[in-house]
């Protein structure tokens, strides 16, 4: 995976350092963020209901049900999503075995290869 989260990897970091009830600077260091990415995925939370606004006189943002079930189903996407990065990395290494077993013998061999070239090992 690269070194870059996804949006919704952000919101899902924001949403977890929010579940005990969070103030905005607790917030940011936990979800590793500058104040700016901050404050714009904190609003868009807000707008789309995943927290709670500060009630009056206490200034700690919450989860809501619906952040909740946004956490619940990242983590599902999270999970399948880490399997078939596995499965492809698995796959990717098969068609090497292939190709270099089979397609590159053939070339060493001085015969010409049926495949098209993209299928010549690399």
């Amino acid at each position: 995976m690269g070194s870059h989260r996804t949006s919704l990897q952000i919101l899902a970091d924001i949403l977890a350092a929010v579940k005990g009830g969070a103030k905005k600077t607790r917030i940011m260091y936990q979800a590793n963020l500058s104040f700016r990415l901050l404050t714009r995925y904190l609003r868009y939370a807000l707008e789309t209901e995943l927290v709670s606004p500060p009630c009056s006189g206490n200034d700690c943002y919450k989860i809501t049900p619906k952040g909740y079930s946004f956490l619940e189903e990242y983590s599902k996407y999270s999970m399948r999503s880490v399997e078939l990065e596995e499965q492809k990395q698995v796959v990717t290494k098969e068609k090497a075995v292939l190709e270099e077993n089979y397609v590159a013998k053939m070339n060493n061999a001085g015969q010409k290869s049926p495949y098209p070239k993209q299928l010549k090992a690399e």
